[in-house]
């Protein structure tokens, strides 16, 4: 998507409509600013903690945000950039519902457009979600005490963090691709079917014994047989327990990103 689309309002309000499909929200206008009043906080809007710009603002506002996220003529750090374009987003609040799961999203889809990342793969919504009392006393101190500079450390703190587990995280798959290679030529002439089941594996950690003779072209008894060898080398772990349906699991792949 952001290889199609610029860095846009137009972008914006397309990630938007895709994350709200078939979730919570998806009938509070997906992929369209909003035309009311909302809030953030409290059971009304006299109560709120803020209350955003009013609608009519929004398409003004969001172009503000798009000048200057195409503004080369006066530099500023990109990551700072996106901090401020981030801060600026939450702060219009410009959908009804899902601001913060499009907020978040932009920020990897921003450092793309700009050829930092070669892929959204920096995302930073595991990290705001474990400091989200900080992440919005940020964002409010920015609002109320213009203090964008708390703003600015907390959030490039956000970064250093990530990209640190991001490293690590990479490391540990690339040495749990050597480990699974080696276990996979214990298996002779099933290691080739074995790698096919394994490349599929990287993608999706889930698999049954329908997929596997779907993948390799094998029988459903083969598949059975391979699925078997598999979990006596530690690659596959059954995780349902019954007798039929059984789904099975790269484990120690899964658990990289589950920690």
């Amino acid at each position: 998507m952001g290889n199609d689309l610029p860095f846009s309002s137009r972008l914006i309000r397309e990630v938007h409509r895709i994350l709200l499909h078939g979730v919570r929200g998806e009938h509070k206008q997906p992929g369209e600013f909003r035309r009311s009043q909302n809030w953030i906080g409290g059971s009304s809007i006299n109560d709120a903690i803020f209350v955003p710009p009013v609608h009519t603002s929004i398409p003004e506002l969001m172009g503000d945000i798009e000048q200057f996220a195409h503004n080369d003529e006066i530099f500023f750090p990109e990551l700072l950039k996106i901090a401020l374009i981030h801060y600026q987003f939450e702060t219009i609040h410009p959908f009804l519902d899902g601001n913060g799961r499009t907020g978040r999203l932009m920020i990897a889809l921003y450092l793309v457009s700009k050829s930092i990342l070669k892929r959204p793969i920096l995302y930073l919504s595991d990290y705001l979600e474990r400091h989200r009392n900080t992440y919005y006393t940020s964002l409010m101190n920015a609002r109320q005490n213009n203090d964008i500079l708390g703003w600015f450390k907390f959030f490039l703190t956000g970064i250093i963090e990530t990209s640190k587990n991001g490293v690590e995280t990479f490391e540990k798959i690339l040495h749990l691709q050597k480990e699974n290679e080696e276990k996979i030529k214990t298996l002779g002439s099933r290691s080739a079917n074995a790698m096919k089941i394994l490349t599929e594996l990287y993608k999706n950690p889930l698999t049954d014994a329908h997929k596997v003779a779907q993948i390799t072209g094998i029988s459903l008894a083969s598949a059975y047989t391979l699925i078997s060898n598999l979990e006596k080398c530690g690659l596959l772990q059954e995780v349902t327990g019954g007798r039929r349906g059984r789904i099975y699991i790269l484990r120690k792949y899964f658990d990289i990103f589950n920690r």
